[in-house]
């Protein structure tokens, strides 16, 4: 491979997002939020960001804003720790990078995983979502377990604090700008 094929895509910088035109700005961050560029189409109208967190700020708050059903929507476009779209290698590419490190389980692992990512579902009606890339193995397990037993509008809230840990993570890869 030419050293000019392997080079990345230059990140942008926030003075950069913020002079984007909406289509523009939901083509470069609709993606930060799986499947819902409707998060950076509501976040644009809030420009000038002064950092990076004020524009995460701006996303979550769109998310936050919506009813509980559509948040339970946008909780159901995230896909299932280790699940069918990891397998079938349909998961975005934030989820799949940050899902990376749950290829290695062990056949036992993996189908404790399953099975306790279909008793999460079946009580809460949402995926599990956790910010993988800030927990260990057992961390994860740990977790599922234990969120698995709370009530669905605590654990509702507790899945939107992990998207908020995983979108300001991709954020800061995302711009050329240290996380924060």
């Amino acid at each position: 491979m030419s050293a000019v094929l392997a080079m990345e895509t230059p990140a942008l910088t926030l003075a950069d997002i913020n002079r984007l035109d909406c289509v523009r700005f939901v083509a470069a961050l609709g993606g930060v939020f799986e499947h819902s560029p409707w998060v950076a189409t509501g976040a644009w109208a809030e420009r000038p960001f002064v950092n990076i967190d004020h524009l995460h700020r701006a996303m979550m708050d769109v998310v936050r804003a919506t009813s509980r059903e559509v948040r339970i929507d946008f909780l159901r476009m995230h896909p299932e720790l280790a699940g069918k779209e990891a397998q079938a290698g349909t998961m975005t590419g934030h989820s799949t990078t940050e899902q990376a490190g749950l290829n290695a389980l062990s056949r036992d692992q993996l189908q404790t995983l399953r099975s306790l990512n279909a008793a999460y579902a079946a009580k809460h009606g949402f995926p599990f979502v956790i910010a993988v890339l800030a927990n260990t193995r057992a961390q994860i397990f740990e977790a599922l377990r234990t969120r698995t037993a709370r009530d669905t509008d605590i654990e509702l809230e507790a899945a939107l604090d992990q998207i908020a840990i995983i979108t300001r993570l991709r954020l800061g890869r995302l711009l050329a700008s240290p996380v924060m």
